[in-house]
């Protein structure tokens, strides 16, 4: 049985905590890491935690884990909207997908970010939580791998 989960966040979210707290919050991202990790290790989980600013890593990170992992976490952040080629790199896994977003991307100012590309191959999607919907994901991932499906 696979053991790892994958936690991926895309552009700026290397800035959580300072950008826009009143959307994001004061969490940064090495709170969400800490508290992902709080949320696998207890189950025997180990955590790959990544950040980018680059489609390209983005891309590379998908790939690598593309065989073997017990999901992936993935806050796409800005490449929800228009990154295809990360929407195509997750076409390729073999395990389950929950697409994370700090806010309530279908409560945002501007409609086009209501509009996740991903949403069409991910598993589920965690919206409006703030930075407790990555542990969140990292829960039902090891709920899945423990159920089997």
């Amino acid at each position: 049985m696979a053991k790892t989960i994958l936690v991926l966040s895309g552009p700026n979210l290397n800035l959580l905590g300072e950008r826009e707290p009143e959307i994001y919050g004061h969490e940064t991202l090495a709170d969400v890491e800490a508290m992902c990790r709080a949320a696998a290790e207890p189950a025997g989980f180990a955590i790959d935690f990544r950040q980018t600013n680059a489609e390209h890593e983005m891309v590379d990170w998908i790939q690598q884990g593309r065989k073997g992992l017990a999901g992936i976490v993935i806050n796409p952040a800005a490449f929800t909207y228009a990154a295809y080629p990360v929407l195509d790199a997750l076409k390729l896994v073999d395990c389950p997908v929950v697409e994370v977003h700090i806010s309530n991307i279908h409560r945002r100012e501007a409609e086009w970010r209501s509009r996740s590309i991903m949403t069409q191959v991910v598993t589920g999607i965690v919206s409006g939580l703030g930075v407790h919907g990555y542990p969140l994901a990292v829960q039902h991932l090891i709920w899945r791998s423990g159920r089997g499906a």
